[in-house]
């Protein structure tokens, strides 16, 4: 099993961050890599179970799973149900920290999964940097960081 793990502190409160990426359904607003998205039958997109397809900017397709949600925890888990990455038995974590000094957020997103060997070191970087800090670096700018 890879864990892929990246951090990253948000010049925003931990709120407003949560407030946007809560939306399960909402990648398409912060997340420079996609394209759209919808949630599969016509769930909430913040109900636990729902399903998110999404169309990535380079044309593939991916099918999450929402796992978690807490506006407690300010946390989300989900999993990959269909990935072009040939991943298996992805499960990831988003979660939101306040951070006391200044009006900032510690945000952390971390993954788990299977996938083969020889592909390992490769998907680790593509999702920790290509993924996760590039959502990351996006949310900065969402929230008019420099």
């Amino acid at each position: 099993m890879i864990r892929v793990y990246t951090s990253s502190v948000i010049d925003a409160a931990a709120e407003a961050v949560w407030a946007l990426i809560r939306d399960f359904n909402g990648l398409p607003k912060w997340h420079p890599g996609i394209a759209e998205s919808r949630i599969e039958g016509n769930w909430a997109s913040d109900r636990v179970g729902c399903i998110r397809n999404f169309r990535l900017k380079d044309g593939g397709t991916i099918r999450e799973q929402l796992l978690a949600l807490s506006d407690f925890d300010l946390q989300c888990v989900y999993s990959i149900l269909e990935s072009p990455m040939g991943v298996e038995n992805y499960v990831a974590t988003l979660k939101l920290t306040p951070v006391t000094d200044g009006n900032r957020t510690f945000a952390e997103w971390s993954a788990e999964f299977d996938a083969p060997p020889s592909r390992e070191r490769r998907l680790a970087e593509d999702i920790g940097q290509g993924v996760f800090q590039a959502g990351f670096n996006s949310l900065k700018t969402y929230f008019g960081q420099r």
